[in-house]
């Protein structure tokens, strides 16, 4: 019976850690990979990849860290409205602003998110976090996925693109 409750649990975090990213990437090849790498190679950060790279933040990224990124998927900015995407492409300044919004510095896991009230951004700002009726909520955006983690920090994927004031 032990043997059994063991080898559940083990099948069980297997496929766990299978899930985070489907069959791409394992949670082992998460932490291995920065979190620019991590993001790409997920499959459902095509918008927010190509957006960091027009903002020149993606050095920045791999750098040390550590960073939290709330990362919005390509659902997430589908969601803005049309020709949203296009025109921050070409307002550098404001897409800068947008991203380092989603930013934190410091390596900040979902088990401390959901005791905090607010966390202050990279831009300057700070983003409210609640919990409510069960969910994290990031400013106007549900955390979907937590504790990414990576070598140079964690991802937690959100639902909605945020805003700055």
């Amino acid at each position: 019976m032990r043997k059994l409750k063991s080898v559940t649990m083990i099948a069980l975090a297997m496929v766990l850690g299978l899930g985070v990213f489907g069959l791409q990437t394992s949670r082992a090849e998460a932490a291995a990979q920065d979190i620019v790498d991590t993001a790409v190679a997920a499959g459902q950060f095509k918008t927010l990849a190509a957006a960091l790279q027009a903002a020149g933040l993606v050095d920045t990224l791999k750098g040390a860290g550590p960073f939290t990124v709330f990362a919005p998927t390509d659902e997430a900015f589908a969601k803005l409205p049309a020709g949203t995407v296009d025109a921050l492409l070409k307002d550098i300044p404001k897409l800068k602003g947008i991203l380092t919004y989603h930013v934190v510095a410091g390596k900040v896991m979902a088990v401390d998110v959901v005791k905090m009230e607010s966390a202050k951004t990279v831009n300057g700002q700070s983003v409210k976090i609640m919990v409510k009726g069960g969910k994290v909520m990031v400013d106007n955006a549900s955390v979907v996925k937590t504790d990414i983690v990576c070598s140079n920090g964690v991802i937690h994927v959100i639902d909605a693109v945020i805003l700055p004031k």
